[in-house]
C-alpha cells in the first residue's frame, strides 16, 4: 500500500513538472528541443493522413447506409454483435422489402389481372436490385471499410502512443538539460566565491552568506539533490574553502550522466516514431488499391442496375400497348377497316415486328447521335451498339418516344434513347 502511495505521488509530481515546463515553453520561458524539419514534416502528413482517412470512412459508412437509425435498428444491431464478437444475422434490403410486398400484393388484387401482372414483374425487378445491393455493401465493407478502420483502430492508434511517449521523452530531455545549466552556473559562482580570502570568522562568515547560491532558486522543482550533498550543505550552510565547489562539481557530474541518459532514451523513441511515421507512406499505397476496389464494385453495381431496369422498361414497354388498349379500347373504325390499318404507318410500327426496311427518313432531316454505352439487339427490329460509335438517327410518327430509328451504313433498326447522346 505505501509503495503505491508513493508511486501514486510520484507520478503526479512528474506529472505537475512536465505540466509547469510545457506551458513555460509554450510562453517562451524555457528552451526547447526543436525537431528536425523532416521529421516534422512526417508528423503533418501522419496527422492530415488520420484525419481525411476518418471523415471518408465516416461518409462512406453514411453512404452505404444512409438512414443509421431507422426502425430496423441496423446500425445499433451492427454495433451490439461487433461488441459480442458474433457476425450480424443477414437482413434484406429496403429494394427487397418492396419487391416482397409487390409480390404480396399481387396475390391478393390476382396475378392475372394486369395490375397484378405488372406488380410481380416490377417486385421480381426490385428483389434483384435489392440483391446487387446486398452484394455491392458486403464487398464495399471488406475491400473498403475494413481497411480505412483498420488503419484507425490499429496503426494510427500505435502511432499516438509512440509519439505521446516521444513528447515525454524530449521533455525529460529539456529538464535535464535546465539542470545542467543551473548546476554549472552554482558551480562557476561558488568557485568564484570560493577564492576570496579573509581575515576573520565574522567576516568569513558574512562573506558566505553572500556567496552561497540559491539552491531551492537554482535547481528545478524536480530535482532530487545526492545524499552527500544534501548532508553537506545541511551541515555547513555556507562554503568553507574548497568543499563547496567540489560539492557542485560531483552534481554538475550527476546532471551531465543523466542528461546523457535523457538523450539516448530520446534518440531511441524518436527513430521508433520515425520508422511508424514513415510507414504512411504504405498506408496510401494499400488505400489507393483498396479506392480501386471501392471503384469496381461501385461501377458493377450500377452496371447491373442498370441492365435490371432497362430489361423492366422494355418489357414493360412490349405489353403496356396490349394492357391500355384492352382497358381504355381502340378506334373501332380502325379495328373494322383492315386497309385502314395497312395504310397507316402507325399502326405498321405497333405491329409485333417492325418492318425496319419500309421506313424511311422523314422529311424533317436527321440527327447524329453518339452511342454511351454498348447494347445488344433483342429482336429483328432492334439494332445493336457499340459504345463511342456515332450513328443517325430519327423518329418517326406514332413511335414509342423511348425509342429512335437508328442507321449505320446499310444496318437500320431501333435503338433505346438511353444510351445515346444526341449531338446535332
Amino acid at each position: 500500500m505505501d509503495f503505491s502511495v508513493k508511486k501514486l505521488a510520484s507520478d503526479a509530481g512528474v506529472f505537475f513538472s512536465r505540466a509547469v515546463q510545457f506551458t513555460q515553453e509554450n510562453l517562451g520561458q524555457a528552451e526547447k528541443t526543436e525537431l528536425d524539419a523532416h521529421f516534422e514534416n512526417l508528423l503533418a502528413r501522419a496527422d492530415c493522413t488520420k484525419n481525411w482517412t476518418e471523415k471518408i470512412f465516416r461518409q462512406t459508412e453514411y453512404l452505404l447506409q444512409p438512414n443509421p437509425i431507422d426502425h430496423t435498428g441496423a446500425r445499433i444491431e451492427e454495433f451490439l454483435y461487433e461488441k459480442l464478437d458474433r457476425k450480424a444475422p443477414s437482413r434484406p434490403t429496403n429494394a427487397e422489402l418492396l419487391g416482397h410486398y409487390m409480390l404480396e400484393a399481387a396475390k391478393d388484387f390476382g396475378p392475372g389481372t394486369p395490375y397484378g401482372s405488372t406488380l410481380i414483374k416490377v417486385g421480381e425487378c426490385q428483389q434483384r436490385l435489392g440483391g446487387a445491393e446486398r452484394e455491392f455493401l458486403q464487398t464495399s465493407a471488406i475491400s473498403f471499410l475494413t481497411p480505412l478502420r483498420n488503419f484507425l483502430e490499429g496503426d494510427w492508434r500505435t502511432i499516438s502512443k509512440e509519439r505521446r511517449l516521444l513528447e515525454n521523452r524530449r521533455l525529460d530531455l529539456d529538464a535535464c538539460k535546465a539542470r545542467l545549466k543551473k548546476a554549472k552556473a552554482a558551480e562557476a559562482k561558488a568557485a568564484c566565491e570560493g577564492e576570496t580570502q579573509v581575515s576573520s570568522r565574522n567576516g568569513l562568515f558574512g562573506l558566505c552568506l553572500q556567496a552561497v547560491p540559491d539552491f531551492q532558486e537554482t535547481r528545478p522543482r524536480n530535482y532530487v539533490l545526492s545524499a552527500s550533498a544534501s548532508a553537506t550543505v545541511s551541515l555547513f550552510p555556507f562554503p568553507c574553502g574548497h568543499g563547496l565547489p567540489q560539492l557542485w562539481s560531483e552534481e554538475v557530474d550527476k546532471a551531465e550522466h543523466e542528461l546523457r541518459v535523457a538523450q539516448t532514451e530520446f534518440d531511441r523513441q524518436a527513430e521508433v516514431t520515425r520508422l511508424l511515421l514513415e510507414g504512411i507512406s504504405s498506408t496510401h499505397v494499400n488505400h489507393l488499391r483498396c479506392l480501386h476496389e471501392f471503384v469496381e464494385a461501385q461501377t458493377a453495381y450500377y452496371n447491373q442496375c442498370h441492365r435490371v431496369m432497362m430489361e423492366l422498361h422494355k418489357e414493360l414497354g412490349s405489353s403496356s400497348a396490349d394492357v391500355f388498349s384492352s382497358n381504355f379500347g381502340r378506334n373501332p373504325s380502325a379495328s373494322a377497316d383492315p386497309d385502314a390499318s395497312a395504310e397507316s404507318p402507325t399502326a405498321a410500327l405497333e405491329t409485333d415486328v417492325l418492318q425496319i426496311e419500309e421506313v424511311q427518313p422523314p422529311a424533317s432531316g436527321t440527327r447524329k447521335a453518339k452511342v454511351l454505352y454498348d447494347y445488344d439487339a433483342a429482336d429483328t427490329s432492334e439494332m445493336s451498339l457499340l459504345a463511342d460509335e456515332l450513328i443517325t438517327v430519327y423518329t418517326v410518327p406514332g413511335m414509342d418516344s423511348d425509342w429512335l430509328i437508328g442507321e449505320r451504313g446499310n444496318q437500320k433498326g431501333k435503338v433505346p434513347v438511353t444510351y445515346l447522346e444526341l449531338l446535332s
